[in-house]
């Protein structure tokens, strides 16, 4: 037996455990909501009624939605060659190099859950999203892939990256492997081609996103060529926010919704890319090792241009700023000067003005109620982290 199969098998066992736990249980939060809206009353619009039973804990939204997704997330990597396909176990932290099972977490599954809570919104069934939750997980897994290469990374989530691991060039296949079997995945659903644009849009962004961030980084901190706040706010709406714009949109595209439905979660997600973006640009420079898993001030180390970091240095402090940062030494005393400068607050205030919008953008259409709390609890642990 080869080391995908293993993997798959087990990976395959553990969620028909988990199935059968949940078919011992009462009605599902996603069945309550599918249940609902087919009896709504004579002339009750479809997709505006709130569902009862559904939860606004975002660690128990995002385990319901992982639960509905993995199946077919599994029996996608399936199809795969199976030495690419043990590359892409690994990368989601099914097995270890080699193929045995692993006990690792594969990441919050963020992106899968939007697509699922897109469909619902929308007033589908959270199934009619799943294979665009399969389509975004794929995708992300494969830009997180060729990121590691680009930027050097050798740890994803506590453990060694797949180039690490597996080599640069496997590494580069495997994420090709991914990109592919996304869109195979999206092509077999009715409507497919529709979803494939969409997807093919933010993919467009992502690159257009990963471009200007490389491109960061060989620019002068000071000077007329320095990097803008406001082409910060660009690069992460479309390294970060196109995808997981894209993610709601796709399940609202899978689950029949109208253009205009489609266009509120696409915007709604980029809005909130850009405000998880600069949250997590805030916690680089002042957030506890202990909750975001990197070291005190690495970022400043590291010498990236942050938001809090392009705002102070547009300051009158923004001279020694720079100077302090090209030397890499003093991060203490760098960070210090940038929140002296206003960098975090601004940094805040522009997270804060983005989740506006992303509120904004859901009260504009009409949308299932029961759906739009779950996502915006979702919206809110994302954003609202530990700053």
């Amino acid at each position: 037996m080869t080391a995908l199969p293993m993997a798959v098998q087990t990976a395959r066992r553990d969620t028909a455990v988990q199935a059968a736990r949940q078919d011992t249980a009462t009605e599902s939060p996603a069945s309550a909501h599918a249940t609902r809206q087919d009896t709504a009353a004579p002339g009750e619009p479809q997709g505006l009624v709130s569902a009862p039973g559904l939860s606004h804990d975002p660690h128990a939204v995002l385990d319901r939605c992982r639960a509905l997704v993995r199946p077919a997330l599994i029996e996608a990597v399936g199809r795969l060659h199976p030495w690419v396909g043990e590359m892409a176990a690994y990368s989601f932290g099914w097995c270890e190099v080699g193929g045995a099972p692993a006990a690792t977490s594969g990441g919050k599954g963020v992106r899968q859950a939007l697509a699922v809570l897109g469909a619902e919104a929308a007033g589908a069934p959270g199934r009619s999203g799943v294979a665009a939750a399969v389509a975004v997980e794929l995708v992300h897994t494969f830009s997180l892939l060729h990121d590691d290469i680009m930027d050097g990374d050798t740890d994803r989530r506590r453990r060694p990256a797949v180039w690490k691991a597996y080599g640069t060039g496997p590494a580069v296949l495997a994420g090709d492997a991914l990109f592919a079997l996304a869109i195979e995945t999206l092509a077999a659903q009715p409507g497919g081609a529709g979803a494939v644009r969409t997807l093919s849009g933010a993919l467009g962004d992502l690159v257009r996103g990963q471009a200007d961030d490389l491109l960061f980084a060989e620019r002068p901190w000071t000077g007329p060529r320095r990097v803008r706040p406001d082409e910060y706010r660009t690069m992460a709406e479309h390294k970060t926010g196109a995808l997981l714009g894209c993610a709601a949109a796709l399940g609202a595209v899978l689950g029949g919704a109208a253009p205009e439905t489609v266009t509120a979660l696409d915007r709604a997600g980029r809005h909130l890319g850009i405000a998880f973006q600069i949250v997590d640009d805030v916690l680089g420079i002042w957030g506890d090792p202990r909750t975001t898993g990197k070291p005190v001030h690495g970022d400043l180390r590291e010498r990236k241009k942050t938001f809090p970091v392009l705002v102070a240095l547009g300051s009158p402090s923004g001279g020694r700023l720079a100077a302090l940062l090209e030397s890499g030494e003093e991060p203490d005393a760098a960070a210090a000067l940038i929140e002296e400068a206003g960098g975090r607050s601004a940094a805040l205030a522009e997270a804060r003005r983005h989740i506006a919008a992303v509120d904004s953008a859901l009260a504009g259409v009409p949308l299932a109620a029961g759906a739009v709390d779950e996502l915006r609890s979702l919206l809110d642990f994302l954003v609202r982290r530990d700053v």
